[in-house]
């Protein structure tokens, strides 16, 4: 139902129910909330990439299946220690979507709670919630017009339309988009890149990022001039000019 593999300090996580489009079961939520956690917490672990299996379904969301027999209250009674979106989306660690196929509605929630998207050319986006006569209750409501600008935020989730992978790339709601075979590779060379920088930089850095985005703009530039003040008394010039050999070294060789 869920894969955990790690790759040195890379974790790739894998919704693992090709049969079902990868749907969101109660026990994939779940499972997949825990690992989030586990993985949070584990000092061995600097980045995650998060994907589906097979290349038709990153995840079709909820299991309706599933929720016609339980009712949709199964999903929205799910409290802050089991919800799988707000633990991709509180992990410290840096959190790589690798978009491997379609996702729709509550998967279109969880790409977004990711920090990077990766998608292959076979990944579609959809926010059908209207369509199913439900409302979203894990951000997309919020996020998507904060993403792509209100108006095609508008257009996408009062339609119910699919968005294409060079689309949602030219909307600047994916990073890039790559053929299907490359992108697990691709996914794990920014991850690669992301783990060569110490892991608590790279938390201090993504918090500061999201923490200043959910502010306006002066509230952010505050944020960030307290938090870097902070910091940076405690980088002595001997790390400084360490750091600066390994830049210009890395510089070299690319």
């Amino acid at each position: 139902m869920l894969d955990v593999e790690r790759r040195g300090p890379t974790a790739i996580v894998t919704l693992n129910r090709p049969e079902a489009m990868n749907a969101l079961s109660k026990g994939l939520r779940q499972a997949l909330y825990d690992a989030m956690v586990a993985l949070d917490a584990d000092p061995k672990v600097s980045v995650v990439i998060l994907t589906g299996a097979g290349e038709k379904a990153f995840t079709a969301g909820l299991d309706l299946k599933e929720l016609g027999a339980d009712g949709l209250g199964a999903a929205n009674d799910q409290d802050a220690r089991s919800n799988p979106v707000r633990a991709v989306e509180t992990c410290r660690k840096p959190v790589i979507g690798a978009i491997n196929g379609v996702a729709i509605t509550g998967g279109f929630e969880l790409a977004l709670a990711c920090d990077v998207l990766v998608a292959s050319e076979n990944a579609r986006f959809a926010d059908t919630h209207a369509r199913v006569g439900i409302m979203p209750g894990w951000g997309l409501s919020q996020k998507l017009s904060r993403l792509i600008g209100i108006y095609r935020a508008k257009e996408l989730s009062l339609t119910g339309n699919f968005l294409d992978a060079r689309t949602a790339a030219d909307w600047g709601l994916v990073n890039r988009v790559v053929p299907a075979g490359d992108l697990l590779p691709t996914a794990l060379k920014l991850a690669q890149d992301m783990a060569s920088i110490p892991v608590e930089t790279l938390s201090f850095y993504k918090a500061l990022i999201d923490e200043g985005y959910a502010q306006t703009f002066g509230d952010g530039l505050e944020t960030e001039n307290a938090r870097s003040t902070g910091h940076n008394r405690e980088v002595t010039p001997e790390k400084v000019e360490e750091r600066r050999r390994q830049v210009m070294a890395r510089g070299r060789s690319q």
